[in-house]
């Protein structure tokens, strides 16, 4: 009986031993895999966007000094200022992205694609959107209005800049109002602000958030 004990002992200890290195390879090749992904610029601006923002309470981490732009920009176009925040957020971590340009050519604060600002009628327009529109034409309302776009001149300084914080938003209002969430269909316009289900699964978790610390924003907002 003790033999037969001893040989079972003796054949678990083998079978850990001869495991041992295929478990260390399996880990091993999960860490490089994982270095590898983190360095295409999608994974890496997913990752960096979910990281918590240096000097900002993880809870209200909504910056006061942009909420007067939500809120002006909500009223405007009838969606709700949270999500507008949630999507300053996930975009570019409340403008702490730096620069504000993206690999693919999504410009300013909140990361709108040259074509969807000044209009996908623009001739150059095509393919992701970059296109290849005159920087001077890129925030000229008249061209924007020619073309189609989204890009708001907020601030009335004859511009629609997406690299000036006020037209950021607002332009992000008016295309998300467009897209559906002024009539209450959230996913359908977050989707059109970027085709991705986590994209939309991201924004929500933000959006949802901010729904819930109203009271703690407004309060911070008046400090």
């Amino acid at each position: 009986m003790k033999q037969k004990k001893n040989a079972s002992y003796k054949v678990k200890v083998w079978a850990i031993l001869l495991l041992l290195p295929i478990t260390v390879t399996i880990y091993i090749v999960a860490i490089i895999g994982w270095q590898e992904l983190q360095k295409i610029p999608a994974v890496q601006e997913w990752a960096e966007s979910l990281q918590p923002i240096p000097g900002q309470h993880n809870k209200l981490d909504v910056p006061k000094e942009y909420i007067p732009f939500y809120k002006k920009a909500a009223e405007k176009y009838g969606v709700p200022w949270t999500l507008l925040a949630a999507h300053h957020r996930i975009e570019t971590r409340f403008s702490t992205m730096d620069p504000l340009l993206s690999p693919v050519g999504a410009e300013g604060h909140m990361q709108f694609m040259p074509c969807t600002f000044v209009g996908w009628s623009h001739p150059s327009c095509g393919g992701l959107g970059k296109g290849e529109i005159p920087e001077k034409d890129k925030v000229n309302p008249k061209i924007i209005a020619q073309y189609g776009g989204y890009g708001v001149d907020a601030n009335n300084d004859g511009k629609a800049d997406p690299f000036d914080m006020e037209d950021a938003i607002f332009s992000a209002a008016n295309y998300l109002a467009a897209s559906g969430a002024a009539d209450g269909e959230l996913e359908k316009a977050i989707f059109n602000y970027n085709r991705s289900d986590k994209y939309v699964t991201d924004i929500l978790h933000f959006y949802n958030l901010y729904e819930s610390q109203l009271k703690e924003l407004e309060a911070a907002l008046a400090k």
